[in-house]
């Protein structure tokens, strides 16, 4: 069994991250799931939530993704993410006044589409505000 599992972290934008880790843990449309060296095979979308890339028993990375799609082989774990921020660059002040200013929106909504844009961006800023105050899986 390999040691480590090999992992990308890809945006529309460009390839964010790209190395090993001994476990990766994604946040999966159907929950949470962890990635090992010699995974079976999957695809998965990925919903908002905070994605962590564990090493030598303690959480490396914390990357807050929007939603995505994840592929996974027992070679390595790759996620194709609609947006990626590392956990501690996100302003919980900004993230705050942009759920007031969403809740707005989804209110005024003219209609069904806007009504719909409005509740996906405030799911997704939501669990942004959510995963600046959740501490890491162990």
């Amino acid at each position: 069994m390999k040691e480590k599992v090999a992992f990308e972290l890809i945006s529309p934008e460009k390839l964010l991250i790209s190395g090993d880790g001994d476990m990766v843990l994604v946040p999966g449309a159907e929950g949470d799931f962890g990635v090992l060296p010699d995974h079976s095979l999957l695809i998965s979308g990925v919903r908002p939530g905070v994605l962590e890339i564990h090493n030598d028993g303690k959480v490396d990375e914390r990357i807050f993704v929007s939603g995505g799609v994840a592929e996974v082989t027992p070679e390595r774990c790759i996620v194709l993410a609609e947006q990626a921020v590392p956990v501690d660059e996100l302003d919980t002040k900004e993230i705050e006044a942009r759920i007031s200013d969403l809740r707005d929106d989804v209110d005024a909504s003219a209609n069904d589409d806007d009504r719909r844009t409005a509740e996906r961006a405030l799911i997704v800023t939501e669990a942004m505000r959510d995963a600046t105050t959740a501490a890491p899986a162990h």
